[in-house]
């Protein structure tokens, strides 16, 4: 029996979304990431790229879908990336599959669909975590003792979801934005924000020991805890087993991290530094390095 035949053509279990605006990110480097999630999941995705532009050369495998005019608004596509809420609009991704959307400058070391074991219901909205208080009981209490001013925030390299139960947060977001045109409301400051405001009460944590932000977890204040850090066996143990590592706020073009050399040291805006060394990188040197090879 042909089993590839029949791997080629079986219909899709989930869907991996994609959102992209302006010319940061070449098509070149998101038929990389599509490949490179599809060469390592159990069951093919359907993917949906949705950007601003025709894009010529892309993957067969990815279905382009267009930016409504709403989300192209220049305020939305500043540092708060709001215009990534389209992923949650009505008619933007089919209803019929839960999704995972990632964000471009992911770097893919295993099954990315092995994250959808963490969606507890329909309604489930898992991100990365990024502050103190977290998902959970916690975060719900205090969002509802609070009335909704304190609760539980995340990151939104990773977005875990079912589109048919998450068209409320891109409604949400357009209707305050008509009372808050100049998003002056402090949910709306951020897309990671908003999502973790507006679905506190089905907010789910990305464990790192699924995925993390590349500057979180290889970059650090003192450079010779990243040494201490790499070299920890319950360290090196997570990082093994990582599915997904995303280089987000990480202010270096793909030619630049291919260009250093053992022991070069990069400073971050916050002051944080990234030693470009094995014994700090571990495997995950040589991955960076395969993967923007593999898009240039």
């Amino acid at each position: 029996m042909n089993t590839d035949y029949i791997e080629a053509y079986a219909a899709p279990t989930w869907q991996c979304v994609m959102v992209c605006w302006g010319t940061k990110y070449s098509t070149a480097l998101i038929n990389n990431l599509a490949r490179s999630i599809a060469n390592k999941t159990a069951s093919q995705p359907r993917f949906i790229l949705i950007s601003d532009r025709e894009r010529p050369d892309l993957a067969d495998r990815i279905e382009l879908v267009r930016f409504p005019e709403f989300w192209l608004q220049d305020k939305l596509k500043t540092s708060g990336c709001q215009a990534k809420l389209v992923m949650f609009e009505h008619g933007i991704v089919p209803t019929d599959l839960p999704a995972i959307y990632v964000d471009l400058d992911t770097i893919v070391l295993g099954d990315l669909s092995t994250g959808l074991d963490l969606m507890q219901s329909r309604q489930t909205v898992a991100i990365l975590q990024s502050a103190i208080i977290p998902f959970g009981w916690i975060g719900r209490s205090l969002y509802r003792w609070t009335n909704r001013r304190r609760y539980a925030r995340g990151n939104s390299s990773f977005v875990i979801y079912h589109p048919a139960e998450c068209h409320f947060i891109a409604e949400r977001f357009k209707a305050l934005l008509e009372k808050h045109p100049r998003l002056e409301f402090r949910p709306m400051a951020a897309d990671e924000r908003f999502i973790s405001w507006v679905a506190q009460e089905h907010m789910v944590r990305i464990p790192n020991s699924f995925a993390v932000k590349f500057p979180g977890e290889f970059m650090f204040y003192w450079g010779f805890w990243l040494y201490i850090k790499a070299r920890l066996p319950w360290v090196k143990s997570r990082r093994k087993g990582l599915v997904a590592v995303t280089l987000n706020g990480l202010m270096i073009k793909p030619e630049k991290l291919l260009s250093l050399k053992e022991g070069d040291v990069i400073v971050d805006e916050k002051s944080r530094k990234l030693i470009w060394s094995e014994k700090t990188l571990g495997f995950m040197r040589s991955k960076i390095q395969a993967f923007y090879a593999g898009s240039l």
